[in-house]
């Protein structure tokens, strides 16, 4: 028996497993199988036709849709105010020890006050804060600013196209190192648009608090 589920690009595949996510084609979110919300709109009868599944929530954010404020109350927290407070405090902790740091984030509400909250509760010396634009003819500039110290971390939050984009950029014309670099849940997702190896050792927190590392096209999770 074979199963229909969303791949990262949006797009339909075939798989030997099913899904762990249900979503919403049309409203672009997703949320459990058992979501109580999704389950008395099929009920109703005008929720099937748009029904999609994920094999894990990595996949669905990377494919564009939201987590489901209803079922999945801590990510949509984190999705709509920027972060939660374990994602923030790990975030911290991975930095540890760095006495200087730049900031940078995408120009969404999200993103700007995720950066703003760390800024508030970080003791170290803040270099510099960048911001970058969603669509542009080139994030030089922005890339450019954001290189221009010499701090001993980079910390991030952006949506994962604005993100994906900067980072090409800084790939491409700067001497930024990922492995030096920090981000919050929503930057995880970039690694399919960004391109094989472009945040590779870029590590950050997830909305649950735990931590994950960027390898050449993948995420891993670390203790």
């Amino acid at each position: 028996m074979s199963y229909t589920l969303i791949g990262r690009d949006g797009l339909p595949y075939e798989s030997q497993t099913p899904g762990t996510l249900g979503g919403h084609r049309r409203a672009r979110l997703y949320g459990r199988l058992d979501c109580p919300s999704a389950l008395r709109a099929i009920r109703r009868g005008g929720y099937a036709g748009h029904r999609v599944f994920f094999a894990d929530e990595a996949t669905a954010v990377a494919a564009g849709y939201r987590p489901c404020a209803v079922c999945l109350p801590e990510a949509y927290r984190a999705w709509k105010g920027g972060h939660t407070e374990a994602e923030l405090a790990r975030v911290l902790d991975l930095v540890g020890g760095a006495a200087a740091v730049v900031l940078g984030h995408g120009r969404d509400q999200a993103s700007t006050a995720a950066v703003e909250a760390f800024a508030r509760a970080w003791d170290g010396e803040v270099l510099a804060v960048v911001d970058w634009p969603e669509d542009a003819a080139s994030w030089l500039r922005p890339a450019t600013r954001f290189t221009a110290q010499e701090p001993d971390a980079w910390v991030v939050a952006g949506t994962p196209p604005g993100w994906a984009s900067m980072a090409r950029r800084l790939r491409m014309s700067t001497g930024w190192e990922p492995g030096r670099t920090f981000g919050f849940a929503s930057i995880a997702a970039a690694v399919v648009p960004a391109g094989p190896g472009t945040l590779e050792g870029l590590r950050g927190a997830a909305a649950d608090g735990t931590a994950w590392r960027i390898g050449r096209n993948l995420i891993e999770s670390l203790p």
